[in-house]
């Protein structure tokens, strides 16, 4: 069984938002921290710092929490490309969450960016997640 990094760091967010925590620990690495760095831009985390324990890192991250009249609502994080199965798409055909409103996240030649950067830069590559 290997290491689905991506997986764990949804999995983590999805967690801490349903529990209504405050703040949400993940290991560092460099898929995490460009994902972390794209949910800050877009609003779904408040702030994130990193954190050393020992001779690891992690990125500790504030979470935004929505309300709604009736209270809280969830911010909804799935998978779509897993270690078993790939998914890519060329810019075209890049999913549109929510018509727009939802971001895609992709791992591109140029990086991890959102759908909306990869549609303006007309390069496509894995979907990762999506989000809203």
């Amino acid at each position: 069984m290997g290491k689905d990094t991506i997986a764990n760091i949804i999995t983590s967010i999805r967690n801490a938002d349903m529990d209504k925590k405050g703040t949400v620990r993940i290991a560092s690495t460099n898929i995490a921290e460009n994902i972390v760095k794209i949910l800050l831009q877009e609003g779904f985390i408040e702030n994130v710092r990193k954190h050393q324990e020992g001779h690891k890192y992690f990125l500790v991250s504030t979470l935004r929490h929505r309300r709604t009249r009736k209270g809280t609502y969830r911010t909804i994080f799935k998978r779509i490309s897993r270690p078993g199965l790939r998914i890519y798409s060329n810019y075209q055909r890049i999913p549109k969450i929510l018509g727009g409103m939802g971001i895609v996240i992709l791992s591109t030649s140029r990086g991890i960016m959102t759908d909306r950067e990869a549609r303006l830069e007309r390069i496509g590559g894995e979907l990762l997640c999506y989000i809203c």
